[in-house]
């Protein structure tokens, strides 16, 4: 009996916080209440809270459950401005899957609590990352600057859907963001 129930409850947290990743991303920290939240992972407001403390405690845990795993890790240094640029230009597709942390981000920005939730994971889960494939000085300076392009290609191409990157061909933009990835990551 112990089991069934612990694995119910993983069970249940896990749609929490699935459920919570999806109206982040939708409505950003300040659109969305625990109980929307709630009604979408089929449990009460109350359960949410037992779980995750508050929306604040389980918006920090949604983040961290979206930027953690690995986005752009290159098999070789000298390759990590290929893989960057075939990464963003495949995750950038109007029609790629959600891209839940870009848009957890990009809708949760006006709230100082959360971007400083948003801010801390990207920089232990993606800049740091980034800048341990780096070599040089001012790593982590040209990381952000590479999280900088990134940033704005899925805003432009995947949100406004821009008509120059939306219309491209991909090999084509694959060899542009490369040619700028190459240009950040050699140091000065």
């Amino acid at each position: 009996m112990g089991s069934s129930r612990t694995r119910n409850a993983a069970a249940t947290r896990e749609a929490i916080l699935q459920s919570a990743i999806r109206h982040f991303a939708l409505s950003g920290y300040d659109g969305v209440g625990v109980r929307e939240i709630a009604r979408d992972a089929g449990v009460t407001a109350m359960l949410v809270n037992r779980y995750f403390g508050s929306k604040e405690q389980l918006f920090a845990e949604a983040v961290e459950t979206s930027f953690a795993p690995p986005t752009i890790v290159a098999e070789e240094p000298h390759a990590l401005a290929r893989d960057a640029a075939a990464a963003l230009t495949e995750r950038s597709d109007p029609d790629a899957d959600p891209l839940e942390p870009f848009l957890i981000m990009l809708r949760s920005v006006s709230n100082p609590v959360a971007v400083n939730i948003v801010r801390d994971a990207i920089a232990r889960h993606v800049g740091r990352r980034l800048a341990g494939q780096l070599s040089g000085p001012d790593r982590q300076l040209r990381a952000d600057a590479m999280l900088s392009v990134m940033s704005g290609v899925l805003l432009m191409r995947r949100v406004m859907r821009s008509p120059g990157l939306t219309d491209s061909d991909t090999d084509q933009l694959t060899d542009l963001f490369e040619r700028v990835f190459s240009a950040i990551i050699e140091p000065a």
